[in-house]
């Protein structure tokens, strides 16, 4: 009798799936830094340096705030992998996803495999609650990086429209998962 329902390979999959979706999504065009870029020298005007100014500081602020709730995540996933170390079988890939999203948003500031941020929260007493709680954290977090799309020019917000999908593919399979761990 063939099992129904989310399994382990087909969460994966999905992931790998999302994953490559994403790589390829942000191998698109060249239409708004560059195309803008182009129209401005155009015209014969160049961007001032003021414009040039305020567009690094609404993208350091844009990338302090992702890697901000990037940290945050991260760091629920190595409490929970911790309190419940039989979760790891299917936390351990989307963790590392996670730690690859805080090196994408902040370059060169990402820790180490191995290595909890901080802050550290608390995980649930069970390992299923854990896993919902994960599944919650997940979706604010896609929530907290589409908001940042608003403000953010072309490539980092290709890359939060990126992370966001990847959140909320992580809620989803979190809350299928949530489903088979035991209480």
């Amino acid at each position: 009798m063939r099992r129904t329902g989310t399994t382990r390979r087909g969460a994966l999959a999905a992931t790998g799936a999302l994953a490559a979706g994403a790589v390829l999504t942000a191998c698109g065009s060249d239409t708004d830094d560059t195309a803008g870029a182009r129209k401005g020298s155009a015209h014969g005007g160049a961007r001032t340096a003021a414009d040039g100014t305020s567009s690094a500081r609404t993208e350091k602020a844009l990338r302090t705030s992702a890697s901000r709730t990037t940290t945050t995540l991260l760091a629920r996933y190595e409490s929970v992998l911790r309190t419940h170390p039989s979760t790891a079988a299917g936390l351990t890939p989307l963790r590392d996803a996670v730690r690859a999203h805080l090196a994408a948003v902040s370059p060169g500031k990402a820790p180490a495999p191995g290595t909890a941020p901080s802050p550290a929260t608390g995980a649930a007493a069970a390992p299923a609650a854990a896993v919902k709680e994960l599944a919650a954290a997940e979706r604010t977090a896609a929530d907290t990086y589409t908001a940042l799309l608003a403000e953010a020019p072309g490539e980092l917000a290709r890359l939060l429209a990126s992370v966001a999908a990847a959140c909320a593919a992580h809620a989803y399979l979190l809350t299928e998962l949530a489903k088979e761990t035991p209480a």
